[in-house]
């Protein structure tokens, strides 16, 4: 058990939730989030969204578990509706809109009290280390659609 056991964020029905505060190196010279940080924040909540899952980015690297795979985004479509400024605590809400053979697709919506912000639709595919896209096996595929089937349970 960590000592921090909200580090990851949490999963909430549907989605998973991840709070960042933004700091000063996360802001322009005005104190608004620049815009390609808003994409560090998503790529953070993606990886613990995955973790939380039960999937170990390392145990989908490591060679004994088949041939060594990672995420890789494809594709990113992102908006930005309104400033995050410096000091906000913002949650950027992960939800999985799709899963293909491969591939993945996730709704991420940043907000600050509530209000959307941005909203990311992020494409990431499996690819093995010699870059070609690699089916998702039994332990990810079963994860995702567990966390799929608990959403439309609740």
């Amino acid at each position: 058990m960590t000592r921090w056991p909200d580090l990851a964020g949490r999963i909430e029905g549907e989605t998973h939730v991840l709070p960042i505060r933004v700091y000063f190196e996360d802001t322009d010279c005005a104190g608004v989030v620049y815009h390609a940080n808003f994409l560090k924040f998503c790529e953070r909540a993606r990886s613990d969204f995955i973790r939380l899952l039960g999937i170990e980015h390392q145990g989908l690297a490591n060679p004994a578990q088949g041939e060594p795979a990672v995420f890789v985004v494809r594709r990113v479509e992102i908006d930005y509706l309104k400033p995050g400024r410096l000091d906000d605590v913002l949650e950027v809400v992960t939800s999985c809109a799709e899963i293909g053979n491969a591939s993945l697709k996730l709704a991420q919506d940043v907000r600050r009290d509530g209000t959307l912000i941005a909203r990311a639709l992020v494409s990431v595919v499996l690819v093995s280390r010699s870059g070609k896209p690699q089916r998702l096996g039994a332990l990810v595929r079963d994860a995702l659609q567990r966390f799929v089937n608990q959403a439309r349970e609740t």
